[in-house]
């Protein structure tokens, strides 16, 4: 049943543009993955969980440092081994309590008060930490002692080199139910991975003031989200999906009704619509079957769109209004960027790139007019 109360849409509007410049900023000179830094904001307002899968060095942990560091949370990040303790994730056991003969957990500092976690090689966890986070991650309660006590964590994004071999593994690799997949960055854009990491000036810095009130309205909308309109097209694409051979389980299909009420009100509606379902292909379980979902579902994505997430919408859909709105949004951090040196010239060879692909993908009077501004704008800002 829906909740009975719901955000007024003007809140959420605010509350939207608010997280929405904080991403901006977070994926700011992160070359190549702004999808990561993205999908991690979308996965904290569904109040759901995200797997990273691809080399050591492609920068995971930098995208979820940025956005913990926009939201104002506490951020809880760890390597895990073979030999990894409980104690290293959850906390040692308070050997005051102890003496008086009372086992309980001192969990300050550790993941139980984290409210963004990022777990490295998530799947080489013992099977006593895995057994653990299972629970946690679910029902967001972790056992104190002898007490269940619920945990702040709005998102935890688990990394790893590879997907898993072992169906012992499966259960626990299904909580994760958003995945991205992220390889080296690609030669085209190697100048611009050198020059931003060179010039690293503090990109994701600190918000200032905490974000999380902002998420955890919005997620509170998503829950109260209207989705009657895209329950029958959900359900032709979940049947596509598993005609074209994608796996997906009846968990993974229900819970993605969060994703898709996350992505409504990350744009400022309280209604979901046909433009939020290029989430879909998140849930797909393997690159290649996100691949495939993309091409299943182009008909039913091209609609896609979304003002706070463009460049995951654009990405997963490939429609043309996803690209309309990731252009301008690059458009609009690129005008911020002309103006500040040292990166006006990088900038301004960007803008005219993006120049370029603005003409190239629009007819001068088919340019939606969300971008058409941004354009006139980006003309005069590198006329000479």
């Amino acid at each position: 049943m829906r909740p009975a109360h719901r955000l007024p849409a003007v809140e959420t509007t605010e509350d939207a543009r608010v997280v929405r410049e904080a991403v901006a900023v977070a994926r700011r000179g992160l070359v190549d993955r702004e999808t990561v830094t993205e999908t991690v904001v979308l996965c904290a307002v569904a109040r759901e969980h995200l797997l990273v899968v691809g080399a050591p060095g492609t920068a995971k942990s930098e995208a979820v440092r940025r956005v913990a560091r926009q939201f104002g949370g506490r951020l809880f990040e760890y390597l895990l081994g073979r030999f990894t303790e409980p104690n290293e994730i959850f906390g040692p056991v308070d050997l005051r309590r102890l003496r008086e003969g009372v086992v309980e957990v001192e969990t300050a500092g550790m993941l139980p008060e984290a409210d963004v976690a990022f777990l490295d090689e998530v799947f080489l966890g013992s099977s006593a930490i895995l057994n653990t986070l299972l629970g946690l991650l679910n029902e967001r309660t972790y056992r104190r002692g002898s007490t269940d006590v619920g945990v702040p964590l709005r998102v935890c994004v688990g990394a790893a080199n590879t997907l898993p071999d072992d169906p012992a593994l499966a259960a626990f690799a299904d909580r994760f139910l958003a995945r991205v997949f992220v390889e080296p960055v690609a030669d085209a854009r190697l100048e611009e991975l050198l020059e931003t990491g060179w010039s690293a000036d503090g990109h994701g810095r600190d918000a200032g003031t905490s974000l999380l009130p902002a998420v955890d309205r919005l997620a509170a909308a998503a829950r109260g989200a209207d989705l009657d309109a895209v329950r029958l097209p959900l359900a032709t694409a979940v049947r596509r999906l598993r005609a074209a051979g994608v796996p997906l389980t009846d968990r993974r299909a229900v819970r993605s009704q969060r994703l898709i009420a996350a992505a409504a009100v990350l744009d400022g509606r309280t209604a979901a619509t046909d433009a939020d379902l290029w989430v879909l292909p998140l849930i797909a379980p393997t690159a290649d079957a996100q691949a495939l979902a993309r091409d299943t579902l182009a008909d039913l994505l091209g609609a896609a769109r979304n003002e706070s997430l463009p460049l995951t919408a654009e990405e997963l859909s490939r429609g043309p209004e996803a690209r309309a709105g990731r252009l301008a949004a690059t458009g609009a951090e690129l005008l911020a960027d002309l103006g500040l040196p040292p990166y006006h010239r990088d900038a301004r060879l960007r803008a005219e790139a993006t120049l370029r692909e603005i003409d190239a993908s629009f007819a001068a009077d088919a340019l939606p007019e969300l971008l058409k501004a941004v354009r006139e704008r980006l003309v005069a800002a590198v006329a000479p």
